[in-house]
């Protein structure tokens, strides 16, 4: 992910939150996001105490977040996160798994796989310890890799566990 809030010059005008793949503008307390990305004085809004700044519509206040993994808490002033992972609403790819973070979330890589840039596009492709040398298998055994980890076996005449022959 690019944290386009840390990009020069800086694409919103006021606030930035970084969220995975993208960025959302925003304003601080008292103050309401303009259509143009400047942040304008709201008396309204000043008194409805948001966290994240308002809407104001129909003469209406309303406190609003500003990524779609954010929603209003119950006080509807501040914004709590939304657990995509946990809801289910979230598929990963294969061999990743969800991880939540504030706003937004990712999918990393399982364990015993690294992201690389296969065929035009990222992948999580196996690491092979055998061939690394990141295993403990001993002396007298051979190591097989498999998906995401490796085996030991005892060489022919050897006998044990794999890992102590």
């Amino acid at each position: 992910d690019v944290n386009e809030c840390g990009l020069k010059p800086r694409p919103c005008k006021h606030r930035c939150m970084n969220t995975y793949g993208s960025y959302k503008c925003y304003c601080l307390n008292g103050y309401m996001l303009m259509p143009d990305g400047t942040c304008s004085n709201a008396l309204s809004c000043l008194m409805a105490n948001c966290q994240y700044g308002c809407d104001v519509l129909k003469g209406e206040v309303r406190c609003r977040c500003p990524s779609p993994g954010l929603q209003l808490g119950p006080d509807g002033r501040t914004c709590v996160d939304v657990d995509e992972c946990a809801t289910g609403r979230v598929l990963c790819p294969r061999f990743r798994h969800c991880v939540n973070t504030f706003g937004s979330y990712i999918c990393r890589c399982h364990k015993g796989f690294d992201l690389m840039y296969i065929g035009g596009k990222y992948q999580c492709h196996d690491i092979d310890e055998c061939s690394l040398g990141h295993h403990q298998c001993g002396s007298f055994s051979h190591c097989y890799n498999i998906p995401g980890s490796y085996k030991c076996k005892c060489k022919e005449g050897y006998r044990d566990n794999g890992t102590n022959c």
